[in-house]
């Protein structure tokens, strides 16, 4: 008997949906003609055991019958790490374990990502089963991904890096967390508990310090002279473009700041009237045709941050709508992936799912009809592909969009527009930049012109751009003369950076490189790491929010007292987001069999000890300092806003 073991049930029925021979469904499993059995995980059915496993009998217990966190028994290393079976699990497991003396096979059918090749893989561990074991790499569930999946099962053997992978990170998250919350727990002096985690912490920090950067940000008002000039083929306004030798000093002798802006009022106004009613010429006149690619199909973060900006989702809404798509209605592919490129071989699949996606939503089918079957993306390169490819709609069409609920219809109108996209040809637009010499001063303007919308015309929404690129500049050529019509100086202020939302956070967890000074560690990282994983990011977020550590206030997710006096409490090496970066592309080198699960274990138990006894040997922690004390990465001013004119 052949025995699946898939992660969750829903998983389960799918994959006997497709199985030859008469099913017959039974509470923890589904037999399929007699030679085949399909049987279910919920989830991970086993956990890491608690630090009581691994303490000396001889540690006083509190009076729930716990063994007392005392800071001599600091740290907990365990020798030979211990699993033990969930509460909830025990029937199920008892299920398996009963059909596993019956089997020749097994196939496991954890979702394809290191997590699920662990799920399944401890049951068997825990079973001591040594029989032969496949494995089903299921990107999606509709029935043709399904029996093509079933048709191509692989040796598990190969999938020992994922499952190692995912069992380092579950070692590596129990060494911080156990011993470090323990640890500065105990130095709190009985202030509560002070959670502490691999990848919580660095977290909680980019929200700490985003906000204290805003609340002691200082605005910058400073001055934009524009002209508006009247070519003979029509009008266009200019900026004044700051001088190549400026010596960038803001003194009273000179109008600039070291940005290039001008601080200076009346020097601005100065600028203005030198050239008041004045002739231009027309130094610079350059454009140039450019084509743009369509966007790849969604990773699970980018889709995350998407939603959030367009739709207001958080990052679990967001998952959680993609996972239903993907496990529920079978309207979508696996979620959890980091990968926005796609398979050459799914091209042949191209035209069903473009069929399917106006079935499913009939106001698709214009969009459907203008696609170019022809068109070969970007988007299709299996040199770029790894364990995941990017998300995309399924060919699976007995669900209708009046079926979803409305973030999964958002969540699914994002992934088909995405999709959809790789088959309109490029957008095509001529930039153009012109230099205007007038009053002895350069004036600067800009110009974008649309000459075809391409994929743009499928994307949802008016499109959004800087009003110095929005403007259609006239034809003109080097040497022509210009009228002056208007001139006027724009009072502007720099502002502070904005709030994180879920969708921002989890683009700064996943581009965590952008937040590291040290060259050669952001050059690491660039390519490979983030905090967290596409898997994790949004349970993370959701964790910050449950201790308190920060909160929503409509899209903004903002840190609170308790997160700030955290983060101020705690020593920058565990507060550092470089740090967890480079641990994840360590997991992502043992998850490609790189490296191995020893070395990586060998170096955490090092980190933890260090920083147990550097907690025990520092002072009490005074969990009530001011928070501004947390230290803040200076950033340049950003985007400006206008604030008034005055000519």
């Amino acid at each position: 008997m052949i025995l699946y073991i898939a992660e969750k049930p829903s998983l389960g029925k799918a994959i006997a949906a497709q199985l030859p021979g008469p099913r017959k469904p039974t509470r923890t499993h589904i037999e399929c003609g007699g030679s085949v059995t399909v049987t279910w995980a919920f989830g991970h059915l086993f956990e890491q055991a608690e630090p009581d496993a691994y303490l000396s009998d001889s540690v006083p217990k509190n009076g729930k019958g716990k063994k007392k966190w005392r800071l001599e028994d600091l740290p907990i290393i365990p020798e030979t790490w211990q699993k033990v079976p969930k509460a909830e699990a025990r029937e199920q497991l008892t299920a398996i374990r009963g059909l596993l003396k019956n089997a020749s096979e097994v196939v496991n059918a954890g979702d394809p990502d290191r997590e699920g090749q662990l799920l399944i893989d401890e049951i068997l561990e825990a079973m001591r089963w040594k029989g032969p074991t496949k494995r089903i790499w299921l990107a999606a569930l509709d029935p043709a991904s399904v029996q093509k999946a079933l048709a191509d099962l692989k040796d598990n053997t190969a999938y020992r890096p994922l499952r190692d992978a995912a069992e380092t990170r579950a070692r590596a998250d129990w060494l911080v967390g156990m011993n470090l919350t323990r640890a500065y727990t105990l130095k709190s002096n009985g202030q509560g508990v002070v959670s502490v985690g691999r990848v919580q912490t660095p977290t909680l920090a980019l929200v700490v310090r985003r906000d204290l950067e805003i609340d002691g940000f200082t605005p910058i008002t400073f001055y934009v002279p524009v002209i508006t000039f009247r070519h003979n083929n029509g009008e266009y306004k200019a900026t004044w473009k700051a001088p190549a030798n400026a010596d960038g000093l803001d003194g009273p002798s000179s109008p600039q700041c070291a940005e290039g802006r001008l601080t200076n009022l009346p020097a601005a106004q100065a600028i203005i009237s030198v050239a008041d009613h004045q002739a231009g010429t027309v130094k610079t006149f350059d454009t140039e045709d450019a084509n743009e690619a369509p966007p790849l199909p969604f990773t699970l973060s980018r889709l995350q941050a998407t939603a959030s900006a367009k739709h207001g989702l958080s990052a679990k809404a967001t998952l959680d709508a993609a996972q239903a798509l993907y496990e529920t209605h079978k309207l979508a592919t696996y979620p959890r992936t980091d990968c926005p490129y796609l398979p050459e071989s799914q091209m042949s699949d191209a035209r069903l799912v473009l069929a399917a996606i106006a079935r499913v939503n009939p106001d698709m089918g214009g969009l459907v009809k203008g696609a170019d079957m022809s068109l070969k993306s970007q988007a299709w390169n299996d040199a770029k592909i790894g364990a995941h490819h990017g998300i995309i709609p399924t060919s699976h069409d007995q669900v209708t969009v009046d079926a979803l609920s409305e973030s999964e219809r958002q969540v699914y109108d994002l992934i088909v527009r995405a999709y959809i996209c790789q088959f309109y040809p490029p957008h095509r637009y001529t930039k153009t930049v012109t230099v205007t010499e007038c009053g002895g001063h350069d004036w600067e303007a800009k110009g974008r012109t649309q000459l075809a919308a391409g994929w743009r015309a499928v994307l949802a929404g008016p499109e959004k751009r800087e009003d110095a690129e929005a403007q259609v500049l006239p034809l003109m050529k080097v040497g022509d003369t210009v009228d002056w019509q208007d001139g006027l100086v724009d009072h502007r202020q720099t502002k502070a950076p904005a709030r994180f939302t879920d969708g921002t956070l989890i683009a700064a967890m996943s581009s965590v490189h952008k937040l590291v000074q040290d060259p050669k560690i952001k050059a690491r990282l660039k390519e490979t790491s983030g905090l967290g994983t596409e898997a994790t990011r949004a349970a993370i977020i959701e964790v910050l929010i449950k201790r308190g550590f920060i909160e929503r206030k409509g899209k903004q997710v903002l840190s609170t007292e308790s997160g700030r006096i955290l983060v101020a409490a705690l020593p920058p090496a565990l507060t550092d987001p470089g740090v967890t970066g480079l641990w994840e592309d360590f997991l992502s080198e043992i998850a490609a069999g790189n490296r191995t699960l020893d070395e990586f274990e060998t170096q955490q138990r090092a980190f933890v000890v260090k920083r147990v006894e550097a907690a025990k040997a520092g002072a009490s922690l005074a969990m009530g300092r001011a928070a501004h004390n947390v230290p803040v990465t200076a950033v340049k001013p950003k985007a400006t806003t206008k604030k008034r004119r005055s000519k």
